[in-house]
């Protein structure tokens, strides 16, 4: 019997892996891993990508997971509400 899946990996690029839990709650978020994990709001404010939280991620990787967010927004927001409505 397979364990039920709670989390989709969305996006792979520049070592860094974005998930979407299907078991989440809103406001619209990723959850990208690499040498730790940072927790990225999709549509802040302003409607940019916005950092909620990081956990033992470098500088450099949460500015790369920032971009990657950033560049990849149309299609993270897209799966999200595909995923949760």
């Amino acid at each position: 019997m397979r364990a039920k899946v709670t989390v989709v990996t969305v996006h792979r690029a520049r070592g860094l892996r974005v998930v979407i839990f299907l078991d989440d709650h809103e406001p619209a978020h990723v959850h990208v891993f690499g040498d730790g994990q940072a927790k990225i709001n999709l549509a802040g404010a302003a409607g940019a990508p916005e950092l909620v939280w990081v956990d033992g991620m470098k500088h450099g990787d949460v500015r790369r997971a920032m971009q990657l967010v950033a560049a990849e927004q149309v299609h993270l927001l897209a799966r999200w509400r595909g995923t949760h409505g």
